[in-house]
């Protein structure tokens, strides 16, 4: 190592260690909010990017846009320098840029990389030298290597490559995966374990410092590919534990037994085992996406998934077996799918959080409209839902007070402020998809 790159490199570590490095995080999302937040909490300055002026105009009125977010936090955030901002060119006043932005599939279930690729080049050209660039997206192995350093290297002004040895100076550049579970409060963020593969021994160091100053744990792995593949093992094993109790769910249906009951007690085995439950299909940004992305890059090793992509199909078809389900219960009360009145309870994926990604209850609701059932919808968090990416719905939130109107109301997220009890009371035909209704008999439930 030289002198001059030993310096620099120390100096930055100083800079994590005493908080006065300036932080970039890139993407204002349920990801990158939260991570400038707790930087934030930490004494460091932060600002924050996003192409969305309407984001940008909102946290820097001190505002937020995400449920769990109060303005409060957003408020003391700006007290220690925290700010918004849609101007690339400010990135040359960072020390470290984190990217968080989203990865989702396109229409064939492939990656779909134009946000972080569009990120890469929208600030390769204010990158500067000893600046570490961290990419937090969740994507495939390779993706570090062979797409975000390529860029980095040819769209920077200086001719600044990334340094691969302690000799090298130039960009410091590593990945690290998002670990966001939004609505757990059960374990504090700084407690959750942060993973870093830096491409390059300082690389790694210097993430390992960043994030070490808000982090209690940091684990460095040996490359950007191992920690990229961290990420989606994680999700993939929660995926096909989901696929294997939804499986389940369906037999134990046909053989009349309850599937929640059968997981209540193989939970009490001390040993050997962890409780997945079953539900409508997957939601959120990770699970439902992760084994597509490893899929997709095992064909370029001639490999195929096979455990994996069954797993991925069984809870893509879970929307599909609610509907037979919504379907079975109308034909007991002499009732069809087309012309019925059907409400949807809960839009978001999970309970209790305000994200729509990948949501479930989307599928189910255009699946219904689809076969010409009046559909309308509940949630508490979204007082109307428009066009994405792969829904139109255009329809806005309807009152929980006249459920007794409806053919079927149907439960697809069970957020915690809902009366189940009264729900029941007053529906003629109630479905339920999450086990929301346990303890509460009536011959109105249908628990699917």
């Amino acid at each position: 190592m030289t002198s001059s790159t030993s310096t620099t490199l120390e100096a930055l570590k100083q800079k994590f260690s005493s908080r006065e490095a300036r932080i970039g995080i890139v993407g204002m999302g349920y990801v990158g909010l939260p991570l400038a937040l707790l930087f934030s909490d930490e004494g460091f300055r932060v600002t924050g990017f996003d192409i969305a002026a309407e984001k940008v105009a909102t946290l820097n009125a001190g505002g937020s846009y995400i449920v769990r977010i109060t303005p409060e936090s957003i408020q003391k955030a700006q007290k220690s320098g925290f700010c918004a901002t849609a101007n690339y060119a400010d990135v040359a006043e960072m020390d470290a840029v984190i990217i968080c932005v989203p990865t989702p599939l396109n229409e064939y279930h492939e990656p779909d990389l134009t946000y972080v690729t569009g990120t890469v080049e929208s600030i390769a050209p204010y990158v500067k030298e000893g600046q570490l660039i961290v990419l937090e997206s969740t994507t495939y192995p390779g993706t570090t290597e062979e797409l975000v350093v390529p860029r980095l290297e040819s769209g920077n002004k200086s001719g600044l490559k990334v340094a691969r040895t302690h000799e090298d100076g130039g960009l410091h550049v590593a990945f690290s995966p998002e670990r966001e579970d939004p609505g757990n409060d059960t374990v504090a963020r700084h407690d959750i374990p942060k993973v870093v593969g830096g491409c390059g021994p300082s690389a790694s160091e210097l993430a390992a410092a960043m994030y070490g100053a808000i982090f209690r744990r940091v684990i460095p792995v040996s490359s950007p590919g191992v920690a990229e593949m961290t990420k989606l093992l994680e999700n993939i094993y929660r995926c096909v534990n989901i696929a294997l109790v939804n499986e389940l769910k369906q037999l134990c249906m046909r053989m009349g037994i309850d599937i929640h009951e059968v997981i209540d007690a193989a939970k009490t085995k001390p040993f050997g085992f962890q409780a997945f439950y079953p539900g409508p299909g997957l939601g959120g940004h990770c699970i439902p996406i992760d084994p597509f992305y490893l899929s997709w890059k095992a064909k370029q090793f001639d490999f195929h998934t096979r455990f994996i992509e069954l797993a991925g199909e069984v809870n893509t078809a879970m929307p599909y077996f609610v509907l037979d389900q919504i379907a079975a219960g109308l034909n007991d009360h002499s009732k069809s799918i087309k012309g019925s009145k059907i409400i949807v309870l809960g839009l978001a994926y999970k309970r209790d959080i305000d994200d729509l990604r990948e949501s479930p209850s989307l599928t189910i609701l255009e699946l219904l409209r689809d076969r010409g059932a009046k559909v309308a919808y509940n949630d508490p968090f979204f007082p109307k839902v428009g066009q994405g990416r792969h829904y139109a719905l255009n329809m806005a939130n309807t009152p929980l007070d006249d459920l007794g109107s409806y053919d079927a109301v149907v439960i697809v997220t069970d957020h915690s402020s809902y009366n189940y009890q009264q729900i029941v009371a007053q529906s003629k035909l109630v479905i339920d998809t999450r086990n929301a209704t346990k303890g509460i008999s009536s011959n109105k439930i249908l628990r699917c």
